[in-house]
C-alpha cells in the first residue's frame, strides 16, 4: 500500500494540503506522510489502489492501516483518530472487496486487516548508552494493538496480519492482543505473522 501511494503521489499532486483534507485543514502539525490518515481525507485515493490490486486478480487485499496505532499516530497528534482510521481502513477494503465478489462470486474476496510494527521497540533500547531504557511498555503496546484490532473487526476484516515485524516482543504484544480481542468475542479469524529480518543483531 506504502509503494503504491508514492506512486501515486509521484503522478499527481499529493502535498500538505491533501493530506489535511477539509477535516484537517486547521490541523497544529504537519501531517504529510501519515498516508493512513488518507482514509479519512482521500478515500477515494485508497479505495481505487485496492480496485487495481482486485482487478489484477488479488483475492486477499491488506488494509491501509500500517501505523494506525496509538503509538505511532502520535508523531502526528493523532492518537485520538486509530480506532476511526482503523475502521474506515477496513471498511474502504470491504467496500472494494464486496464489489469485486459481486461481478463474480466463484471468486471471493477477502480484507486483511492490517497490523504495523509501531515505530518504537519493546525489546531494544532506544539509548545506545543505556541498554535498560525503554519508550514503551508491553502493557502500552498491548493496548494500542487492542484498540487497533477492534477497529480493523468493527471496519470489516476477515482476517488480521500482524505485519513487517522487527522486534519479537511487539509481535508478542499484537498477538496477544488479538488473542485477548478474540476471547472477549468469542469470535474465531485467521492469523498471518508477516516478520522483517533487519541484520544480524538478533531483532
Amino acid at each position: 500500500m506504502g509503494t503504491m501511494i508514492q506512486n501515486y503521489a509521484k503522478e499527481h499532486t499529493l502535498d500538505e494540503a491533501e493530506y489535511r483534507g477539509e477535516t484537517f485543514k486547521d490541523w497544529d502539525v504537519n501531517v504529510k506522510g501519515n498516508n493512513d490518515m488518507l482514509s479519512l481525507t482521500q478515500p477515494d485515493i485508497i479505495r481505487n489502489i485496492h480496485m487495481q490490486y482486485l482487478e489484477a486478480g488479488s483475492q486477499l487485499i491488506g488494509t491501509n492501516t500500517f501505523s494506525s496505532t496509538t503509538i505511532a499516530q502520535a508523531d502526528y497528534k493523532m492518537e485520538a483518530f486509530a480506532y476511526e482510521l482503523n475502521y474506515y481502513g477496513a471498511r474502504l477494503a470491504r467496500e472494494a472487496c464486496d464489489e469485486m465478489t459481486a461481478r463474480d462470486p466463484t471468486r471471493p474476496r477477502f480484507v486483511v486487516g492490517a497490523l504495523g510494527p509501531t515505530n518504537r521497540t519493546g525489546s531494544i533500547s532506544p539509548d545506545v548508552e543505556d541498554a535498560a531504557v525503554r519508550n514503551v511498555t508491553f502493557d502500552e503496546l498491548v493496548e494500542s494493538y487492542f484498540e487497533e484490532v477492534v477497529g480493523l473487526m468493527d471496519g470489516g476484516a476477515d482476517i488480521l496480519m500482524v505485519e513487517t515485524i522487527f522486534d519479537t516482543l511487539n509481535a508478542k504484544a499484537a498477538l496477544y492482543a488479538i488473542g485477548e480481542y478474540l476471547e472477549v468475542t468469542g469470535l474465531d479469524v485467521p492469523v498471518f505473522v508477516s516478520g522483517t529480518l533487519v541484520d544480524q543483531s538478533g531483532r
